[in-house]
């Protein structure tokens, strides 16, 4: 009989409505505007609605509800290739991008503490990607760890701008003279856009577009030395001393001026003016010390 009743019940359908609805984006919300289209529609990844998207689509590798068969003894399956895992990465680094632009615009407060569910509510995610993406950050020290209760927003000190400031004068002087020696001419050329590109981000008043387009701009120079590991170091350093809005007002009090340099540097380096190009690279360093 209960064998004849299970038969007879229509299975229900391979997602349940009810819970596949996300957690509501707020489009006033200052952080959230970072946030691309594509990262708002993913939710919750660790609650009820698990797999889904907003409008009840299950997402690939998503169990099915029951239809009537026993499967409680069944592995769950492994995403496909492509699939779940592939996609929750890529929100992860959507939302890492978002609050590395967060951090460097000021809009998370340096010393506040920020839980990842909170985030994840203004985000319009779950929580998961916020909490992996807060743990880079905090590899980077950009945030620190508090037990229980969250995130909180590195504090950057004048003492600490100036060591960060000295430790990238000690790696990137010598760089920049040795390139001055044995780059081309029209190498230097090439990074001329990259240089308008930042001086366009400082007249409009965006720090942090302009501490993107800055770091953008030193990465290009230093990658002419052919040694990865280098300008990886080099961009964490550069990173950190950026972090929070504090440390980028403090590194480029003006930054059209800030700018200007960087076209200084590009003619020095082109006419191998050793000379100027020491002078220029330890001055932009001793500015940053704040």
């Amino acid at each position: 009989m209960e064998q004849s009743r299970a038969r007879d019940t229509p299975a229900p359908p391979p997602y349940a409505p009810g819970l596949c609805v996300g957690v509501p984006y707020a489009p006033g919300g200052a952080v959230a505007r970072h946030v691309p289209e594509q990262a708002r529609a993913v939710v919750r990844a660790d609650g009820p609605g698990a797999g889904c998207v907003p409008g009840g689509r299950a997402l690939a590798g998503a169990p099915e509800q029951a239809r009537g068969e026993h499967t409680h003894s069944e592995p769950p399956a492994l995403p496909p290739a492509g699939g779940h895992s592939v996609r929750r990465h890529s929100v992860r680094g959507q939302i890492l991008a978002a609050l590395r632009a967060a951090l460097a615009g000021g809009e998370l407060i340096p010393g506040e503490v920020y839980s990842a569910p909170a985030l994840g509510t203004r985000f319009g995610v779950s929580a998961t990607p916020v909490r992996e993406a807060m743990q880079q950050l905090a590899l980077e020290g950009a945030v620190e760890v508090v037990p229980n209760r969250g995130f909180r927003v590195a504090e950057r000190g004048p003492r600490e701008r100036a060591e960060l400031a000295e430790i990238r004068a000690l790696l990137e002087v010598p760089v920049m003279l040795r390139l001055a020696r044995t780059v081309p001419a029209e190498r230097w050329a090439e990074l001329r856009p990259l240089a308008e590109a930042a001086g366009a981000a400082a007249a409009t008043g965006d720090r942090a577009a302009y501490a993107e387009s800055d770091r953008a701009f030193h990465r290009a120079m230093l990658a002419l030395s052919g040694n990865r590991q280098l300008v990886a170091l080099a961009d964490d350093l550069h990173r950190r001393s950026q972090w929070p809005l504090g440390a980028v007002a403090a590194c480029h009090a003006d930054p059209v001026a800030d700018a200007a340099e960087h076209t200084a540097l590009l003619d020095a380096l082109t006419a191998r003016d050793l000379t100027a190009v020491e002078t220029l690279v330890r001055e932009h360093f001793a500015g940053a010390e704040g």
